[in-house]
């Protein structure tokens, strides 16, 4: 479950008043509870106890380095796909033994500094990349960790921009390949073969496609775990959280509509997946970023106008595309509540913020209570892909952001000044 509920009319975060912190820091404004991240890493971390095991968060998912450090202090390892997420796990005091560097197109230098560091494993993704790390972990005369990314070419049935293991993808190598793959990467001498790895897409709400791949694997990583000693199966993340709806009837009802719809628990999880990864001996890696954190945060709003233009009644926002990108993008769903719940009936609206594309929309004709300006609105299920996809476009300054403990409240980062988002540019000489 996660811990924003109404208290009479009033819409809160763990023990704090939603609209006081409105209020007093200003919108849009991420919020995130800290007592959600932690129920969550806690129960995949616990359902998966019978194996030895590691989460490893994915930085991706929220980057925040009050999130990060949140996630390090309960054990987890790290999930991270570019140098600065390295970095930024360091920053939060992760540490970068409990790692796993994944994505396609990692480079010379990220390849040093992760090695450097003393990453877990390097998850390749081609075989020029196996011949690069082997390389320039040549140069630096050590031995470099690694383990290939299997494509299974598994349907995950999600959205097609973050299905990620079937042959349409960019990531990973073929299922029929890889025996192949290891066999050469056996004979560079500057690269261990540590485990095998295979993600299959984001957002997966069924535990059926993880079940498919895994047993389409096994026979495979069998195989390869006898011929090159291996020490881990990584199987990826992608376990998906209810988007709709996430608040019902005054109180956090999700984690009890999952049960009766059959959403991917952990606990359901587990109990598909471990039966089969028991008998193989090695340790079994899991990357989850939007499980963890996903319904763990929001964005609150404040409405600036309502326009009726015909049958259409446009409640105009101060959020806006740039800070929370997912509906635009994907044609997400996220569940927008009143901060402060009113009599009144509802009525058909698009919620829509003040840049100018027509795509800058958070919903569409969807039944929602009356509201007015100066009202606030929450977006639930925000804490995953919300903060980390914002930009500054129409020159926005980036949201600020709250972590909330209890009745404690801390700023997670800092309002961006307006003036810092020009401030690495200049004027050029002969423009002066």
């Amino acid at each position: 479950m996660h811990d924003f509920r109404y208290l009479g009319r009033k819409l809160y975060c763990e023990d704090v008043a939603v609209d006081a912190l409105a209020r007093r820091f200003g919108t849009p404004l991420y919020i995130y509870s800290q007592h959600t991240l932690t129920d969550h890493f806690q129960k995949l971390d616990r359902a998966m106890s019978p194996v030895d095991h590691l989460v490893c968060y994915s930085v991706k998912s929220n980057s925040n380095l009050s999130i990060l450090r949140t996630l390090a202090n309960l054990g987890s390892g790290f999930d991270i796909v570019s140098g600065g997420e390295l970095q930024r796990v360091l920053a939060a005091g992760g540490d970068p033994r409990r790692c796993i560097f994944a994505g396609v197109g990692k480079t010379e230098s990220e390849i040093e500094f992760a090695l450097r560091r003393n990453v877990y494993s390097f998850n390749a993704e081609s075989e020029a990349e196996l011949q690069r790390i082997n390389r320039v972990a040549a140069r630096l005369k050590q031995i470099a960790p690694v383990a290939v990314r299997v494509n299974p070419n598994v349907a995950a049935q999600t959205h097609a921009k973050i299905t990620t293991g079937t042959y349409e993808n960019k990531f990973g190598i073929a299922f029929e390949q890889i025996e192949g793959v290891y066999a050469r990467a056996a004979r560079l001498k500057h690269l261990r073969l540590r485990g095998l790895q295979m993600h299959i897409g984001s957002q997966l709400t069924s535990v059926a496609p993880f079940e498919q791949a895994v047993r389409k694997v096994l026979p495979l990583v069998r195989q390869l775990a006898k011929t090159h000693e291996l020490e881990f199966l990584s199987i990826g993340g992608g376990l998906g959280i209810v988007y709709q709806p996430a608040l019902a009837s005054g109180r956090p009802e999700w984690w009890k509509t999952a049960a009766a719809t059959n959403i991917l628990t952990p606990a359901g999880y587990a109990a598909r997946l471990l039966p089969l990864l028991q008998p193989l001996g090695l340790k079994i890696l899991l990357e989850p970023g939007r499980f963890i954190s996903g319904n763990a945060g929001i964005l609150v709003t404040r409405v600036e106008y309502v326009k009726r233009t015909g049958p259409k009644t446009f409640v105009i926002v101060d959020a806006a595309m740039n800070d929370l990108i997912r509906p635009a993008f994907y044609d997400a769903y996220h569940e927008i509540v009143p901060v402060m719940r009113r009599r009144g009936g509802h009525i058909k609206s698009d919620v829509v913020g003040p840049i100018c594309e027509s795509g800058d929309y958070f919903c569409k004709d969807r039944p929602l209570p009356r509201v007015g300006e100066g009202d606030y609105l929450a977006l639930l299920s925000a804490g995953a892909y919300g903060f980390v996809m914002a930009s500054n476009y129409n020159t926005r300054p980036l949201a600020a952001e709250l972590l909330v403990s209890g009745r404690r409240v801390a700023v997670a980062r800092e309002r961006q000044p307006a003036e810092e988002i020009w401030s690495g540019e200049k004027v050029v000489a002969w423009l002066r």
